[in-house]
């Protein structure tokens, strides 16, 4: 037993990065509390493209298992990889819904597009576009994937409803149990992280859905186990020749474009709150987690399931305590675990995990002190990315502005000096996302 205990801490290099296994396991849960909505919701968003739901949950969380296990094994980091949120609902709503491909073809453009970002990382170019991205932006993506994540937390506790007939966003009913639950939720998160109590936001979610249960706000499981739902009439059902027609050259490249850049957004911006980047806001060795990423896109499209990727919610896990791959490991195990008891984890209240996800995206603003802004020619482009975000519901949409906006501001600012050359390949491959995305 202690040879297998000192066998993991050398290979995850835990005394290195000062933790233990206990405070990796508690962050893999937290981490996994806090997306484990993604078996749902993706399938949900999923059934407007004419994905079967069934088999869209296990495709998801066999895709979640595989890339994860190779971020933790390969890369060493506490990233956790599952199906993009915003990714999926261009593939349903958009793609098989207003250009009326089939889910088929619109895998097999998820596939192409894995493909690519695997050559992409391997030949290195991803890594070379990454530490062109200037500072200011690189600690915007934190505090935009925070006001994002945020915004989502508060919309999925109903704090904040959307679509009014007033305004496009409005507070919730503050009287109905259910907000009061999660407003409960986030003073007791809130609490337990002024009184650095470790593993606060796990505990936070277990006390709430223990106080939905009890009082009658939400259903209890139907059940604890079930065998896990047949993939077969999803996997390796991509149509891979239906997508290399010219029709589909836009979708390809909004799909290469959001997943190279939702990711590179997320591991710099969960990076940079984390403290993992080094002296010049790069991340080492970020290409190992980049090619989990890619080759998470390839299986994405083989097993039936759309473009997937770092999870923002892996700071959950990280403020947590989680800092090596074997927090991706426990992660990834309850994945598996997850296949038998999805009936357990889809009654997770979303008054729980709403709070959650405030209280992350709140901690993930903190960078935002690290940009200059008595320099507008750092602070527009920033303020473009952060404010995007979170505006259009689209990561990838903030992201492509901060990077067509920058060189050009430096341009009219007379600092053409502090222009990367390599941002304006970053600037022309956003032009690109701009003027082909299908709106």
């Amino acid at each position: 037993m202690d040879s297998c205990r000192d066998l993991v801490y050398r290979f995850f290099k835990l005394k290195d990065n000062n933790t233990t296994i206990k405070t990796e396991f508690t962050a893999g849960v937290v981490t996994f509390m806090t997306m484990a909505y993604i078996m749902v919701v993706n399938p949900a968003i999923l059934l407007a493209a004419g994905i079967p739901f069934g088999p869209a949950v296990a495709a998801t969380i066999i895709t979640a298992i595989f890339g994860t296990v190779i971020m933790g094994v390969y890369a060493n980091r506490p990233f956790a990889i599952a199906p993009y949120m915003g990714e999926n609902a261009f593939i349903a709503y958009t793609v098989c819904g207003v250009m009326g491909y089939s889910w088929q073809t619109a895998l097999g453009a998820v596939f192409i597009s894995g493909i690519l970002l695997t050559i992409l990382t391997i030949a290195g170019g991803r890594t070379i576009m990454c530490e062109a991205v200037p500072e200011s932006l690189k600690y915007s993506f934190a505090a935009g994937i925070g006001l994002f994540i945020t915004f989502v937390g508060l919309v999925n506790s109903k704090i904040v409803i959307l679509g009014t007939e007033t305004a496009p966003v409005h507070v919730g009913d503050l009287n109905s149990p259910e907000v009061m639950l999660a407003v409960f939720g986030f003073i007791l998160i809130s609490v337990m992280e002024l009184r650095k109590i470790r593993g606060s936001i796990l505990f936070g979610i277990i006390i709430v859905s223990l106080i939905g249960f009890v009082s009658g706000l939400v259903a209890y499981p139907e059940a604890i186990f079930s065998l896990p739902p047949d993939i077969s009439p999803v996997f390796l059902q991509l149509d891979i020749f239906g997508a290399l027609t010219w029709g589909m050259f836009a979708v390809i490249l909004t799909i290469f474009t959001m997943a190279f850049l939702d990711t590179m957004g997320g591991l710099i911006g969960v990076s940079a709150q984390a403290g993992f980047l080094d002296e010049k806001g790069n991340l080492p060795d970020i290409e190992k987690p980049f090619l989990a990423d890619a080759l998470s896109n390839i299986f994405a499209g083989l097993a039936g399931t759309t473009t997937s990727g770092a999870f923002m919610e892996s700071a959950t896990g990280i403020l947590a305590g989680g800092r090596t791959g074997l927090t991706a490991i426990f992660v990834a195990i309850l994945f598996a675990f997850s296949l038998f008891l999805t009936p357990l984890f889809i009654a997770i209240p979303s008054a729980a995990t709403g709070p959650a996800m405030i209280m992350v995206g709140l901690i993930m603003m903190q960078p935002l002190v690290r940009i200059d802004f008595s320099d507008y020619s750092e602070m527009i482009p920033a303020f473009a990315v952060i404010i995007l975000m979170s505006f259009t519901y689209n990561i990838g949409v903030g992201i492509c502005s901060g990077f067509v906006l920058y060189p050009l501001f430096k341009i009219f600012a007379g600092k053409k000096e502090d222009i990367n050359p390599y941002s304006w390949v970053l600037f022309a491959l956003c032009l690109l996302f701009f003027i082909f995305y299908p709106y």
